[in-house]
């Protein structure tokens, strides 16, 4: 799998055409529109057209090496926008892309199809790259805002050609053909409607045919583990503006304290940032309701004496942040808490360490154990562990893994194992925590009740880690300075 570090090669890429981008608003920001948000050649915030071509231009070679030998065949990748979704009648959700078509062509439009085909006569990974997408309608975009329509999506994403979504009825049957192979991710198609309307019996088709459809899928994500150079400024971004947030809320706690109020003061200061949404329904955690990993009520008091742990993230320019930090919310540890909260941050230091080329999320996730359950020996939360029993107890007190890849998504490229040696450009979380539930009889009292994780975003270097949330407070001397600073 030499294709990771694609991004260390020099691509000979034609220069793009100069398209002049149309001078009204499109359906999503233009360099014309928004010149605040993008400068003349982005697609999005901090990505060039040029940098979406080479993606583009990565995976077609990704397909070269995947198809060598099989001579004689037309590759086509297909690959289905996000729908409107609906929280209710008539009240749409805020459209999300789906990440896979985004991250190839940068549009950001529900109902369109973006295809990848080579070039007749010609090698991979020379092909042209052309969107369907929905057509220019006055009376549709009198109630839901202005479409880019194809001139638009053209200019602002650099593709070779664009049509209406209508049109790409007649591209289908020439996919039929036993010489054309077809790459999409027909088991979970990402827009249902079109899917169904387009794609279905072409899958089912071909599924007779020597030639089947292959996922694509699983090339993308190779692509989206390492990061380009934009890719970590953006990430960087998100990590910094989350860590303001961060230090805004831990400043505006007090005792008692809503976990609701908390919520909204953390989401505030991420958009109030330049953030588009929070990342994923944060956890606002108080007391011993920090045991449960994934509490998202957030609908109760935190009373005075008991801590918070806040694990929350925004997207900022399609790149999300992913941190935990875990505080009292009267400014002050108790003896007890300081003493598990320093025990954690100690394994979190410690597996930062191992945050380099070579080494796996599955190392460092060992590596966690072993340390968690030397803590709860130290900390009498555990008595006896027996060599063999050592990962059963740190399993108990930590259910979770260490941490997880992270990008465009939270829990980014799913598909690529945890055991994936590091390289330079990937990013992770590593997040190490101790859960001590009130009603666990083991543990000494003074514990019961108190759960801590502490979560930082990590880039891998060829050097030291470059951590993407140094600016959020986690020492505890800096969070109790923070907690109680004058305003």
């Amino acid at each position: 799998s030499g294709c990771m570090s694609c991004s260390q090669r020099r691509y000979s890429l034609q220069p793009i055409p100069e398209r002049r981008i149309p001078n009204r608003y499109l359906g999503q920001p233009s360099p014309f529109t928004h010149p605040h948000l993008l400068r003349p050649g982005e697609v999005t915030p901090g990505l060039s057209q040029v940098e979406y071509a080479l993606r583009r231009h990565k995976l077609m070679s990704l397909i070269q090496k995947e198809t060598q030998g099989q001579s004689g065949t037309d590759q086509t990748v297909v690959l289905l926008s996000n729908p409107t979704y609906y929280m209710s009648n008539d009240i749409p959700y805020t459209f999300h892309q789906d990440n896979n078509f985004l991250y190839l062509c940068g549009f950001q439009e529900p109902d369109s199809i973006l295809v990848l085909q080579s070039l007749p006569g010609k090698q991979l990974p020379a092909h042209k790259a052309m969107l369907f997408v929905p057509r220019r309608d006055p009376s549709r975009e009198l109630w839901d805002g202005p479409r880019s329509g194809t001139d638009g999506a053209i200019a602002l994403t650099g593709v070779d050609e664009a049509y209406t979504l209508e049109e790409f009825q007649h591209l289908v049957p020439k996919l039929k053909d036993e010489t054309h192979m077809v790459w999409y991710d027909w088991m979970r198609p990402s827009h249902a409607q079109l899917h169904s309307d387009y794609m279905q019996h072409l899958t089912e088709v071909k599924a007779r045919s020597k030639n089947k459809v292959r996922a694509v899928q699983q090339l993308v994500q190779r692509l989206r583990l390492i990061k380009s150079p934009a890719e970590i400024e953006r990430m960087q971004i998100a990590g910094k503006l989350t860590s303001q947030a961060f230090i805004e809320t831990m400043f505006a706690s007090k005792a008692p304290v809503e976990e609701g109020f908390l919520y909204a003061k953390f989401e505030f200061e991420c958009r109030a940032r330049g953030a588009d949404i929070l990342a994923y329904p944060p956890v606002v955690a108080g007391g011993n309701r920090s045991n449960t990993l994934h509490y998202v009520k957030n609908n109760q008091l935190i009373k005075d004496g008991e801590m918070v742990l806040l694990d929350g993230g925004c997207e900022s320019s399609c790149y999300v942040s992913d941190i935990t930090r875990t505080w009292p919310v009267n400014g002050r540890f108790t003896a007890p808490q300081a003493e598990l909260y320093e025990a954690v941050l100690e394994i979190q230091r410690d597996c930062l360490t191992l945050c380099s080329p070579g080494t796996s999320l599955e190392n460092i996730y060992s590596l966690m154990l072993t340390l968690i359950a030397q803590k709860l020996k130290e900390l009498g939360i555990v008595k006896n562990i027996k060599e063999n029993n050592a990962f059963k107890a740190a399993r108990k007190y930590c259910p979770h893994h260490v941490g997880h890849y992270l990008g465009m998504d939270v829990h980014d490229t799913p598909d690529m194992p945890r055991s994936l040696p590091l390289q330079p450009g990937m990013v992770i979380t590593v997040e190490p925590g101790i859960y001590i539930p009130e009603d666990d009889r083991d543990a000494p009292e003074k514990f019961r009740g108190l759960g801590v994780r502490i979560e930082d975003d990590v880039v891998v270097t060829q050097d030291s880690p470059l951590i993407l949330s140094a600016d959020c407070p986690k020492e505890m001397n800096d969070i109790e300075q923070i907690c109680s600073r004058a305003s």
